[in-house]
């Protein structure tokens, strides 16, 4: 737990769990009296913002500073106010008081947003709901009746179904690159618009194949230059280009060896 820093401002108790430096003390101030950010709320709270300065105790220089240079800012933003007609400045300058504005707006925005977040984790809201239905269990093959003649002419009539080659030649694997594959991906898509995972594998993929389209479909996804979308768990890859002419992308699969 860390520690918690007190701030007493007069009228004012302000107590947080976390010290954040002095954009924090200063968007407290302005939140416990009820006041807007504007240069003329900053211009009110800067009596208050230096009485805290004066009770700093035990902090490093580089927090002291911090807080100098806010002071600074709020010394300046309350001598304008007090001026009977505002100040000229030079051409691109900023004026202090809307900058100091607009930096408290965007502190606020992002220490609303942390808080959510905590509040979230706090209350174990940091999971992923399932999106797809789980997948339908199918009941045990039910092999009562068969004898295991039956089961070696089911695997004959398998196995005839694909050419033999003789023994006598050994036949090497044909060679798959993620490079080809990129450019397959990018001539399909070209060609027809749109493709899905099954299509671009052909009818009888190998292992090999499937694996290095799949490689080349995450490499094209990563760089953005294709969408891939599954409806359903375990269900069709659906791919379309993300942008109107790929054919300049091929060039992609470079860093890929051949």
């Amino acid at each position: 737990m860390p520690s918690v820093v007190e701030y007493q401002a007069h009228q004012y108790h302000i107590q947080t769990p976390v010290y954040q430096g002095p954009l924090d003390l200063l968007l407290q101030l302005i939140e416990r009296a009820e006041l807007d950010i504007t240069k003329l709320a900053l211009a009110q709270i800067t009596d208050q913002y230096l009485a805290h300065l004066e009770q700093m105790e035990e902090r490093s220089p580089e927090e002291v500073s911090a807080f100098l240079v806010i002071a600074a800012k709020l010394l300046q933003i309350k001598s304008e106010a007090l001026l009977p007609r505002p100040p000229q400045r030079e051409e691109g300058e900023e004026d202090p008081g809307e900058a100091l504005v607009r930096q408290l707006r965007e502190y606020r925005r992002f220490k609303k947003a942390a808080a959510w977040l905590k509040e979230r984790h706090a209350a174990g809201l940091h999971a992923y709901v399932r999106l797809a239905p789980p997948p339908k269990i199918e009941g045990r093959l039910d092999l009562r009746g068969l004898t295991a003649q039956d089961l070696a002419q089911a695997a004959q009539r398998v196995f005839s179904m694909r050419p033999r080659r003789p023994l006598g030649t050994v036949i090497a694997p044909p060679k798959v690159t993620i490079r080809d594959k990129i450019r397959h991906i990018v001539r399909t898509l070209t060609r027809r618009g749109k493709a899905t995972f099954s299509a671009l594998l052909g009818q009888r993929p190998t292992r090999l194949e499937t694996v290095v389209t799949f490689l080349a479909l995450l490499e094209l996804v990563k760089q953005r230059l294709v969408h891939a979308q599954q409806e359903q768990l375990f269900g069709e890859i659906e791919i379309s280009p993300a942008r109107e002419d790929l054919t300049d992308e091929i060039e992609i699969a470079s860093e890929f060896g051949e």
